[in-house]
């Protein structure tokens, strides 16, 4: 379940009606949003299974005219450290001049008869700003299929700070497109952030 809008009101009603903890996950975004207006959100509620458990997480997107805040709430079951089940929430504020990628890979079915506006079965929404990076490396080569020299490693460094899945099956079509407002009202911001 996805999300969106543009409002403080409409970012605590979306958080209430994923159901996921809405008070600790509501507390937890209004201290990081502080006094600022809301610009966009994007809230997202996921059910994985993990073994014999189910589990839930919810992710909650929110833009300001300064700043990009991303909470992620997770809930645990008991275990050695804590005899009853708890929950974890995290909130990150990131500057929008410090995002350096806002990628939006849309999965489009039959794209040979693809019309514009056509709605994605799947969008994965990532986001960089350079707190995570994600290194691949492997040996280097110079095309001789006979030379034994070490010629050390080639690689590749990408930034991978969040990445959202939303799928059509599985989240329903509104969340897509809640999922490619968010990505183009952030996309905007930092693009006016860079130009100034």
């Amino acid at each position: 379940m996805a999300k969106t809008g543009t409002t403080t009101q409409g970012l605590r009603a979306a958080i209430e009606r994923s159901g996921y903890y809405p008070t600790l996950v509501a507390e937890a975004v209004q201290a990081a949003v502080g006094g600022e207006p809301v610009v966009s959100y994007l809230v997202h509620q996921e059910t994985t299974f993990d073994a014999n458990e189910v589990r839930r997480h919810v992710t909650v997107l929110v833009l300001t005219g300064t700043r990009f805040i991303v909470s992620h709430t997770d809930e645990q079951a008991a275990d050695a450290t804590s005899p009853s089940p708890y929950a974890t929430t995290s909130t990150e504020s990131v500057k929008l001049g410090r995002i350096s990628s806002v990628v939006l890979s849309r999965v489009v079915a039959n794209p040979e008869s693809y019309t514009p506006g056509q709605l994605p079965r799947e969008v994965v929404l990532t986001i960089g700003w350079g707190a995570v990076a994600r290194l691949d490396l492997e040996p280097a080569s110079c095309g001789d299929p006979n030379c034994d020299a070490d010629h050390g490693y080639t690689g590749s460094s990408t930034a991978d700070d969040l990445s959202l899945r939303v799928s059509e099956a599985g989240d329903g079509p509104d969340s897509v497109r809640e999922t490619l407002a968010f990505a183009q009202a952030l996309s905007e911001a930092t693009a006016a952030t860079s130009a100034r």
